[in-house]
């Protein structure tokens, strides 16, 4: 007989099957996950950068986005313009300033500009401080990409893509599917990317 605990990891694990499949079995979302590497590869072709940002977990998500595509994923390519707001010292003076619900719109504000792509990440879609970075980004002339794990939220009304991936009660789960949307794009967009470059020689 399983263990208790194993009882648990295995629940777990078909908890996380059900979200994968759920998310495999939708071509809406699946065109949406495309659309988003679209979005972000035209950007990178005409000069422009990716900004990403989330809280807690889905901001380490945005800073792992970003710096696969700077750093390197799969490919040996040059450096890819992408950039997380994730700067403490930012962070914490606009935080102290003027509160936490503006930490990255004041960024976008900052270093955004007509042509460059924000990435959102906020698994229920409501998050205030992602709201105001994806209106920020659009009075820049910035396309917003956001990923959430419900439909019809504040970010879903104001991006230009929203991929959606509900996969259970909580949020872990969501974030499991977005990590695996920010695998996808990355390699996506290194792909995209380096067939330009190639193309250039």
């Amino acid at each position: 007989m399983p263990t208790t605990n194993q009882q648990l990891i295995v629940s777990a694990l078909n908890e996380a099957k059900r979200g994968l499949e759920a998310l495999l079995s939708d071509p809406i979302q699946i065109k949406r996950i495309e659309q988003a590497a679209d979005v972000m590869i035209s950007a990178l072709k005409k000069d422009g950068k990716i900004l990403s940002c989330g809280n807690g977990g889905s901001l380490c998500d945005a800073m792992h986005f970003a710096e696969e595509l700077s750093g390197r994923y799969r490919l040996n390519r040059a450096p890819i313009a992408a950039m997380a707001l994730a700067d403490p010292s930012h962070m914490s003076c606009v935080g102290n300033d003027y509160g936490y619900d503006l930490v990255f719109s004041r960024f976008v504000g900052a270093i955004g500009k007509k042509g460059d792509v924000l990435l959102g990440i906020s698994t229920s879609g409501t998050s205030k401080n992602i709201v105001l970075a994806a209106q920020a980004a659009k009075e820049r002339g910035m396309k917003v990409v956001v990923l959430t794990g419900k439909v019809n939220t504040p970010l879903e009304n104001i991006a230009d893509v929203t991929v959606v991936t509900p996969a259970g009660r909580f949020a872990d789960r969501v974030q499991e599917l977005h990590i695996k949307v920010i695998h996808i794009l990355i390699e996506l967009i290194e792909k995209g990317v380096e067939k330009t470059r190639i193309a250039e020689e």
